[in-house]
């Protein structure tokens, strides 16, 4: 994995089957598709809503002005087909400890099971190492059991600090050191 985190230039990842970069304007309609895809016990503030909010020109919007993804979530582009799946990153959600970033990802459901998110997230891992970062966290829903197990491999285990909603479900708060 190469990793390019220089200041003022932008980072790029590099694995094995997947690029991890910027986001570009054209890409939203995957962020849309992301949205729109999104399991139903996910809280509505998390899923298009009524309106039909975000709509497309606004996340483009957010592309272009750097305001939903300028935390570090990178867009995740298979090398091979040249598409983007989804995106993995590190965000500040201001729920952790004082500088350590929450690790980040989420991938359209026809690529789920292939291993892409491990690939990414273990990326982005190496790039929070280089980066200096001590410790990582990650939250992740009790019910999600294909996400806990991706943190599992990548190394998270699970704290015993829990937000309980009695209607989208558990959030379970997990670490990592690097």
């Amino acid at each position: 994995m190469a990793a390019e985190a220089t200041p003022g230039r932008e980072v790029v990842l590099d694995t094995e089957r997947l690029l991890l970069r910027p986001w570009r304007v054209a890409e939203a309609v995957v962020q849309r598709e992301l949205w729109a895809e999104r399991d139903p016990r996910v809280p509505p503030h998390r899923r298009i809503d009524a309106d039909g909010h975000p709509t497309l020109e606004e996340l483009e919007d957010s592309i272009r002005t750097n305001q939903l993804w300028s935390t570090g979530l990178l867009a995740v582009e298979r090398k091979a087909a040249h598409d983007v799946i989804g995106y993995c990153g590190l965000v500040d959600s201001g729920r952790g400890s004082d500088g350590e970033p929450e690790l980040a990802f989420e991938l359209l459901r026809r690529v789920w099971r292939q291993g892409y998110a491990t690939e990414a997230a273990l990326a982005v891992l190496d790039w929070a190492r280089s980066s200096g970062y001590e410790r990582l966290w990650a939250t992740v829903w009790d019910w999600n059991t294909a996400s806990r197990r991706v943190l599992a491999k990548v190394g998270f285990t699970e704290t015993e600090r829990k937000e309980v909603d009695p209607i989208h479900g558990t959030t379970l708060f997990t670490t990592r050191r690097l």
